[in-house]
């Protein structure tokens, strides 16, 4: 029995090294597993009541990093990434690919990137220790540095690095999303599915949008460690109205802002969604501005306000 026993400690905490290691060093080596390592993972997304569950896959093929999502619920939808061009399958549409350094919407983007960049808009500090899809988890807590952004909270696994779980949470400790492994399996080498993927030859990368009727839009301030990350102009399915596309992200959180010609019609100033999802709507000169984020709409609304037509 005593020899059960101390098997099964053995088991939940796989490594005393890791003991002195530092919340910062805690998230560059999750940075770099979510890179190097091979695995698949169970994982469902929460957001207020929707669940959206998903597979993962990654691995390393002929030296370049290959990964496959599939979503699970819903219509059929999946995305593979090779190097640096990912393609997404959907049942209603042709496949097209882009030029990604990673699939978007699993993971916040410096989670797998730079953590310093991080550290502009956040303090890291160490949390307790839990037990997620049966490993044992490290907890590591983003505590904003201003009252611009929300908290987060990631928990690492204590032997591969891997995430399990992670936690965006507004000024009232309230839970405003949340990812979290289910099942994580490490392999010795990459799945057959991720071999056949390299092997395919998938639709070239999409051109840039053209921009011929887009505008230097700029903004005058930022939170501190956002930069903007996409900046296109499209037309709106269904009324086909032009509109500017800019993309801000501080690594956690990401923000929208849409930028069109001023409607007659009045637009509500703020809105706020069950799933903490926060709207603003700013005019300026002759557009209308409306920036979509999960953080303090007076953030989002001093965004929108900073947009000027350089």
């Amino acid at each position: 029995m005593r020899v059960f026993l101390l098997a099964l400690l053995v088991l939940s905490f796989p490594s005393l090294a890791n003991e002195e290691l530092s919340a910062k060093a805690w998230l560059d080596n999750m940075s770099h597993a979510l890179k190097d390592r091979q695995y698949k993972a169970s994982i469902i997304q929460l957001q207020s009541n929707h669940i959206r569950p998903l597979i993962y896959i990654h691995g390393i093929v002929d030296k370049s990093p290959v990964a496959f999502l599939e979503y699970l619920n819903g219509p059929p939808k999946n995305i593979v990434r090779i190097d640096n061009t990912v393609t997404f399958i959907e049942h209603d549409q042709p496949p097209y690919s882009v030029t990604s350094a990673r699939i978007q919407g699993i993971w916040p983007s410096s989670l797998a990137g730079d953590i310093t960049h991080l550290a502009q808009g956040y303090e890291f500090v160490i949390g307790g220790r839990s037990r997620i899809a049966g490993r044992p988890g490290q907890m590591i807590r983003f505590i904003a540095k201003d009252d611009y952004r929300y908290d987060a909270q990631v928990w690492v696994d204590m032997d591969t690095y891997l995430p399990l779980r992670f936690d965006l949470i507004n000024r009232d400790k309230q839970l405003l999303e949340q990812t979290m492994v289910v099942e994580l399996v490490e392999l010795d080498e990459p799945a057959n599915i991720l071999v056949e993927a390299k092997k395919q030859e998938w639709p070239p990368v999409m051109n840039s949008a053209q921009r011929n009727e887009a505008q230097n839009w700029q903004f005058n301030w930022l939170p501190q460690g956002f930069d903007i990350v996409v900046k296109d102009n499209h037309r709106l399915i269904g009324s086909q109205e032009p509109v500017e596309y800019i993309a801000l992200s501080d690594g956690l959180t990401n923000v929208s802002v849409y930028v069109a010609f001023a409607k007659h019609s009045p637009m509500p100033d703020k809105l706020i969604t069950r799933n903490g999802l926060s709207m603003v709507t700013e005019i300026v000169g002759n557009a209308e501005v409306v920036a979509v984020g999960k953080m303090p709409t007076e953030t989002l609304q001093k965004i929108a306000s900073s947009l000027v037509l350089k």
